[in-house]
């Protein structure tokens, strides 16, 4: 009788396991809906092409749909691996991580224009630094589009920029203007003109006070020891800002509006504003040094406290006359990837179930406002739900970037696997702490 009992018993238990299994495949594979609403004509947008990807499988497209009369669509998830959804309009493509449980996955997009009025540069930023007798360069172009009704600006040539005669270019990216959006390599390309190049990248609308940021790197002999600098603008641009070490000297070609600001003891820093397309600055540096980057840690500490979203903060108030680059300086010197470093060591600081807290993020980084600061990204006073949901999608776009570097071939192999293996890692304790 007690055997049978027992015998009972078990597969009692192994049906109850047998049910939770069953009910946790079904919630993979739960169904991910959303609507799709165009911006420009603010109604939803039907016969768009919504396609599912995994990019832990190198960015295979696992599922795809066609938005119906009320811009709605439904994609099957074949498992709880973190996936992203991809719209096309227009030949553009936007993208979002795809949501846990049962969230609506609604993406906005916007009817698209090889030109549109509105876009214009706020601030193109050159860093500058010399040794051995060559230049590093590394120059971003925060650009705006304030196109009303909205409207991306998006062909093989979206944005022509100018390089510096000799440029030798060591690699380029984009950063759209989401809230999550992580920069994203890219060929840069050139046109038929000397020097010119351009980014077959979308520059989308304004998402309140982020915009669409461009980036390039590119080396320029320097054996003589000075080089003269002819900068050309293709677009109106409220600020041109040249960065130096202290220990190199910057001297304003005839008729260049360069103007000396005095902010950082260990930073040199020259603006000239409202540039005029076709307008050429001239100025010549001398001189060899680096940024003092041994700086940036205690610079990091002090940019850890919530910014309004802003990437500034860190290198102290202004001394003299107000600096119009202020905001951009901690995402410039701080670098693209100490955003994912503040997400992995916040993952990873606390354990479930932890009494304390979660310590604040100790460091900022884009979004593309250039870019989203780690303390923006991940505000103290946010839920712990809240706080991992926002970790989660970094995590994902950073995935996805990793993929389109390896296809576009800017990221060397053994570098990918390295990086993938790492965020996979993090990803996964993230996915099990969120489970």
């Amino acid at each position: 009788m007690r055997t049978k009992t027992l015998q009972s018993t078990r597969l009692l238990l192994l049906a109850s396991a047998f049910g939770i299994l069953f009910s946790a495949a079904l919630a993979h594979a739960a169904p991910i809906t959303g609507t799709i609403t165009n911006k420009t004509t603010g109604k939803p947008d039907a016969g768009d092409t919504v396609v599912l990807l995994e990019p832990q499988a190198g960015m295979a497209e696992v599922g795809h749909a066609t938005t119906d009369a009320r811009g709605r669509y439904t994609l099957s998830r074949p498992g709880n691996n973190p996936m992203l959804i991809r719209v096309t309009h227009q030949g553009a493509d936007y993208f979002a991580a795809a949501p846990e449980g049962d969230t609506p996955a609604d993406i906005s997009v916007y009817d698209v224009s090889a030109k549109v009025t509105g876009v214009y540069i706020e601030a193109d930023v050159l860093e500058i630094e010399a040794a051995n007798g060559q230049l590093n360069v590394t120059e971003r172009y925060f650009v705006h589009n304030t196109s009303n009704p909205p409207r991306t600006e998006w062909s093989p040539r979206s944005f022509e920029i100018v390089l510096p005669a000799g440029a030798v270019v060591q690699g380029a990216a984009g950063q759209r203007p989401s809230a999550n959006s992580l920069p994203t390599s890219l060929i840069l390309k050139p046109a038929s003109q000397p020097n010119h190049y351009f980014f077959n990248f979308p520059i989308e609308p304004d998402q309140a006070d982020k915009d669409t940021l461009f980036q390039v790197s590119y080396t320029l002999p320097y054996t003589s020891g000075s080089f003269a600098f002819h900068l050309q603008m293709l677009l109106p641009a409220q600020n041109v800002g040249v960065l130096l070490p202290k220990s190199m000297s910057f001297t304003a070609g005839s008729g260049s509006t360069f103007q000396s600001v005095q902010e950082d003891p260990g930073i040199q820093t020259y603006v000239a504003r409202n540039v005029v397309p076709g307008q050429v600055l001239a100025f010549t540096i001398s001189g060899s040094g680096s940024m003092p980057r041994n700086n940036q840690a205690d610079n990091g500490a002090s940019a850890a406290a919530p910014n309004n979203g802003q990437p500034g903060g860190g290198l102290g108030e202004p001394i003299g006359t107000p600096d119009p680059l202020s905001k951009y300086k901690w995402w410039i010197l701080a670098g693209l990837g100490l955003l994912l470093v503040v997400a992995a060591a916040f993952l990873l600081r606390k354990q479930p179930g932890s009494a304390a807290g979660p310590a604040p993020a100790s460091g900022s980084a884009p979004g593309s406002a250039p870019l989203p600061t780690a303390s923006a990204a991940y505000t103290p006073a946010a839920s712990p739900a809240a706080r991992q949901s926002a970790l989660l999608n970094v995590l994902k776009e950073e995935l996805f970037a990793i993929e389109s570097e390896k296809l576009s071939g800017t990221l060397a192999p053994e570098e990918y696997a390295q990086v993938k293996a790492a965020l996979e890692i993090v990803l996964k304790r993230a996915l099990l702490r969120k489970g």
